[in-house]
């Protein structure tokens, strides 16, 4: 079992946890994620990249958004209480050396997996440009952590109410036409991660993307994590979480995300309908 140790609400539905696995706390690289399950045997497996770690105490740092069935049943969890799986550390870490200028671009909750990749960067003797974007300031995360790492850092809101108004997108044609960016690493949903990429490649800089398709059992057997790159099949949990976003097919990876829509908003009406059960009996 694995204990929660703390739990915090970082926004409306944005939720960050610390887990003790000492293991995973003591091997996990930037890029890497874990999987976790609430029920043992027929759980939703649920993966997660992993926020932050601390080796010494042996906790993990989780964050994510509930929005799905298991993700608002994790929600619910306190610290105390534990998880029956917790597994990790998955997928090939960031490539993190000297490169120069790097360009980290999260948006939404995409900001909580960047942070690692961001301070692993800046470790290793980048200047970090951090663009963080989100629809409102109040769905804005991490800022502290991230003005402690960053070089530079850019907010974006689509409404305005913090930062600049505007796409994520917008700044980040703007550092590409400054020149001298040696790559950039972009987290977030697939429809900006396309723009990101679509935005760096007249410029030439080179581009990765954390890709966040379905998965199931993460070890590269069932298939369900497939994306195209470059034209042919890869698995997100074996072969990335990272690609070559210029060579990514995002609408296919978008298409294929909506499969279990449905099945996921039946499942949320039956969460509802047990709560106001639960609500009447009291």
């Amino acid at each position: 079992m694995f204990p929660i140790v703390s739990k915090e609400q970082l926004s409306a539905d944005v939720y960050s946890m610390w887990i003790h696995a000492p293991l995973i706390a003591e091997e996990r690289r930037a890029g890497q994620f874990i999987i976790l399950q609430i029920d043992n045997e027929f759980g939703e497996r649920v993966p997660l990249t992993i926020a932050d770690a601390d080796a010494q105490a042996g906790n993990v740092r989780i964050i994510f958004q509930a929005v799905g069935y298991s993700t608002k049943r994790l929600a619910a969890m306190n610290p105390g209480d534990a998880l029956p799986v917790f597994l990790g550390p998955l997928g090939r870490p960031t490539a993190i050396e000297k490169k120069g200028t790097v360009v980290c671009v999260g948006g939404g909750i995409g900001v909580a997996p960047m942070h690692p990749i961001a301070q692993a960067m800046k470790a290793a003797g980048n200047r970090v440009i951090v663009i963080m974007g989100a629809r409102t300031k109040d769905l804005l995360i991490l800022e502290d952590e991230m003005r402690k790492i960053a070089d530079e850092l850019i907010i974006c809101t689509d409404d305005g109410s913090y930062g600049r108004k505007g796409l994520v997108t917008e700044p980040l044609k703007e550092v590409c036409e400054r020149g001298d960016i040696a790559e950039c690493v972009t987290i977030g949903p697939p429809i900006m991660m396309k723009f990101c990429a679509l935005t760096t490649k007249p410029f030439n800089v080179p581009t990765v993307a954390s890709l966040n398709s379905i998965m199931i059992d993460g070890t590269g057997m069932c298939g369900g994590c497939r994306v195209l790159v470059g034209g042919k099949i890869r698995f997100v949990c074996v072969d990335g979480p990272e690609f070559d976003a210029h060579q990514v097919d995002f609408d296919n990876l978008m298409q294929r995300n909506r499969s279990f829509v449905p099945r996921e908003r039946e499942e949320n009406c039956n969460l509802l309908r047990m709560a106001d059960q639960v609500e009447k009996h009291q």
